[in-house]
């Protein structure tokens, strides 16, 4: 999991970075990707604290971006309390103070002698086996699609040697008839008749001609130009309207194959898509049920211990216009196009735990660590700083399941769109008249079959486009961010100030509050 420190400093180097590494983690997060530039990055150590009133108060100094962060720590025993209290407080206090709180990481690490680890590997070890038999399943149906792709190609190719005997252009759809020939020749007769067939006869002495014949005419009247004898007329004048109608019922069957076909495969295609959808709980599950691999000298095989691990992302929201009402901000913030800012809490409990096995569950106790650190970053960098964590959370197995069905497909995406495009074109000719049709429609079983119907398009569900760099501040919005860093600061202090008085710790005097 990456550090999200690391990761905000990567985002926002201008601010949250140290100034020796700030143009090299640009470099790089330019060049290969915020998620790299936070492997160098280095987030700028915690600030002095400074005369918070007087410093709000006097905005265009910025006193924010040189004191940009906010960091505390509390560290205690708490064998009989359980975590769980202490997470849940926590949690719904920052979401009453910030409005918007999400988890990034949820790790655990139990010693290989404990109840708790041989539980949680018998759940993952479940969630392996669906995870793999999903898979399975997911490859069959890959191997169905690949063989329906050529198939189809070679129906197409069939079908354009129809269309082409079809054509204005007269040398066009005679080498086409001389295609179709030699296929009803070699596929038809000689296999229907065999030693009387075309081919067959042609190898008696009397027939040597009856080939090329056939191959020279396209019509009745084709045979009665010839300069052949009656017998040879004769079997041409039963074979030519045969092949003829051939060509006619060969086609239907042929373009309604190819339609069943691209049906079949629209159908296999949405197959791949519903179980990737279906495979990624299971896999995801198995990912959160297995153990962080740690060295730590907190767990030991024989004893039964565990780490854990969870962090809090807390976004609140600042209005410069509430600083403009109090008359700290001109006017003239009111009006100006600026992103938006937000104070933002990151919460990391550390956990080192005994598990008690009670009832059907296991209770935590043992001691804890929380660290609370304040930034603020602009709608940009909130919306990338999501991307690059949801891109690293699971990324592994993600890949797995991409490799299973997304690059799977690629190889062949190029035909498989081009034979699914041929049925939207179908359908929006089909279109007006189904509208017409819905309207005189009385069979009461219509609606009973019109899930199989295939879903109208719309926007809804298309994923926001992912964003590679961001734009440094202007200068109205240095000045914003500065108070915006002012104001979560002060909620910082705050959230861990009232945690430890709510729980009987000494607290500390205000160093927000104003005095005289």
């Amino acid at each position: 999991m990456v550090d999200v420190h690391k990761l905000i400093a990567a985002i926002s180097p201008n601010v949250f970075c140290e100034p020796e590494v700030r143009s090299k983690v640009k470099k790089i997060a330019k060049e290969e990707g915020f998620l790299k530039a936070a492997e160098v990055a280095r987030p700028i150590k915690e600030s002095d604290m400074f005369e918070y009133y007087k410093s709000r108060k006097d905005p265009f100094k910025k006193w924010g971006l040189k004191a940009p962060v906010e960091k505390h720590q509390i560290k205690y025993d708490s064998p009989t309390e359980g975590l769980e209290p202490i997470y849940f407080w926590l949690l719904d206090f920052a979401s009453g103070a910030y409005g918007n709180v999400k988890k990034l990481t949820d790790n655990f690490s139990s010693s290989v002698g404990s109840g708790h680890f041989s539980e949680q590997q018998g759940k993952a070890t479940r969630m392996q086996e669906e995870g793999m038999k999903m898979l399975g399943a997911v490859n069959q149906v890959m191997r169905s699609i690949l063989n329906i792709v050529y198939d189809l190609k070679e129906f197409k190719i069939r079908l354009e040697v129809y269309d082409k005997a079809k054509s204005s252009n007269q040398i066009e759809k005679n080498a086409a008839l001389l295609g179709l020939k030699q296929i009803w020749l070699d596929q038809v007769d000689a296999i229907k008749r065999q030693t009387t067939s075309i081919k067959g006869m042609a190898q008696q002495f009397d027939y040597v001609t009856l080939i090329d014949a056939f191959m020279a005419s396209n019509s009745l009247d084709d045979i009665k130009k010839l300069d052949l004898n009656d017998r040879v007329k004769r079997i041409l004048e039963q074979r030519i309207p045969e092949f003829f109608s051939w060509i006619s019922e060969s086609e239907k069957e042929l373009r309604k194959r190819y339609s069943i076909e691209r049906s079949y495969l629209r159908s296999q295609y949405n197959t791949v898509q519903l179980y990737s959808r279906w495979i990624k709980p299971y896999l995801k599950a198995a990912r959160e049920l297995e153990q962080n691999t740690s060295r730590s000298e907190n767990l030991v095989s024989a004893f039964n211990t565990m780490n854990l691990e969870l962090t809090l992302f807390a976004e609140g929201k600042y209005n410069p216009s509430d600083d403009v009402s109090e008359g700290v901000l001109p006017e003239t913030f009111k009006t100006i196009t600026k992103r938006k800012y937000s104070p933002v809490l990151v919460i990391e409990f550390k956990f080192r735990s005994i598990p008690q096995k009670v009832g059907q569950h296991y209770a935590f106790g043992g001691q804890t660590s929380i660290e609370f650190t304040s930034y603020a970053l602009n709608e940009d960098e909130i919306k990338v700083f999501h991307q690059e964590i949801e891109k690293n959370d699971f990324g592994e197995v993600m890949k797995l399941i991409h490799g299973a069905t997304d690059e799977s497909l690629d190889v062949v995406k190029k035909d498989i769109e081009d034979f699914l495009k041929e049925d939207e074109k179908e359908d929006t000719d089909k279109k007006k008249q189904e509208e017409m049709k819905k309207e005189q429609d009385v069979n009461p079983f219509s609606s009973l079959f019109s899930f199989m119907k295939k879903p109208e398009k719309n926007n809804k569900g298309k994923k926001d486009k992912e964003i590679k760099e961001i734009k440094s501040d202007n200068e109205y919005e240095k000045i914003i961010r500065s108070q915006a860093i002012m104001e979560s600061r002060e909620k910082c202090w705050t959230i861990f100030d009232i945690y430890k008085r709510a729980h009987g710790m000494m607290a500390y005097i205000n160093p927000f509050e104003k005095f005289s």
